[in-house]
């Protein structure tokens, strides 16, 4: 039907809303410490990295310039976060839409996170449910963190999919760089934590400012293929 079968997701920033958690859990961590709070909009900054990279960007606004709880913060964050990782979790308006209009089409998808990989899946079937998405990968061991393609090529290659048959989503820096090292057509999306600019920097085959216009994409690539 299409020229692109495939649609990996970014999932915080791009296929949710996950930043009130993100910053819940970020705070409750630094408040162990004496430190905090940070804001969500500076946190939208902090974030997309990983919960190392994370928690070390958090502990710098907050003060600790040395970081002198970083090792100690890490096992806090997680004990947290897997607690509360769904706090006020929801998909962005659009997103339910255009997944469906997948489903529908027969496009297979999948959701490749920096978040770690029992958190990664617990987002996604707590918004989704259990088979909305072919492969979900979080961070584990074996699979680098974001921009490392590992995590992308290894989603395509269980879909039975090639890079260039995937289209690539997200709304960072890290996930441009992501697919472009995939080999997989990027997408930046413009209701995510970051903005065009920052974006526009990595040249994604596409910009959207809304999930509705990745129909219109998929659309055309099919109609170019025919041709």
């Amino acid at each position: 039907m299409t020229k692109y079968r495939g649609m990996i997701f970014d999932l915080d920033g791009t296929l949710v809303n996950s930043i009130h958690a993100l910053t819940r859990c970020t705070n409750r961590t630094l408040s162990r410490f004496g430190l905090g709070p940070v804001s969500e909009e500076r946190m939208m900054t902090i974030v997309g990295d990983g919960y190392k990279m994370q928690m070390r960007r958090a502990l710098l606004a907050a003060g600790d310039a040395d970081l002198i709880h970083y090792e100690e913060s890490l096992p806090v964050y997680l004990e947290i976060f897997a607690a509360d990782c769904n706090y006020n979790m929801h998909a962005y308006d659009g997103i339910a839409e255009l997944l469906a209009f997948a489903k529908e089409n027969g496009i297979r998808m999948a959701v490749v996170s920096n978040k770690p990989h029992a958190q990664a899946v617990a987002t996604v079937e707590y918004v989704f449910g259990t088979d909305m998405f072919d492969v979900i990968v979080g961070e584990r061991e074996g699979i680098p963190k974001k921009p490392d393609p590992s995590g992308a090529l290894y989603a395509a290659r269980q879909m039975r999919l090639e890079p260039e048959e995937c289209l690539y989503f997200g709304d960072t820096n890290t996930d441009m760089r992501t697919g472009k090292n995939a080999g997989m057509p990027t997408v930046g999306v413009l209701w995510g934590f970051r903005g065009r600019k920052e974006l526009m920097e990595f040249a994604p085959e596409y910009l959207i400012e809304k999930p509705q216009d990745a129909i219109g994409i998929v659309r055309a690539a099919g109609k170019e293929e025919t041709v």
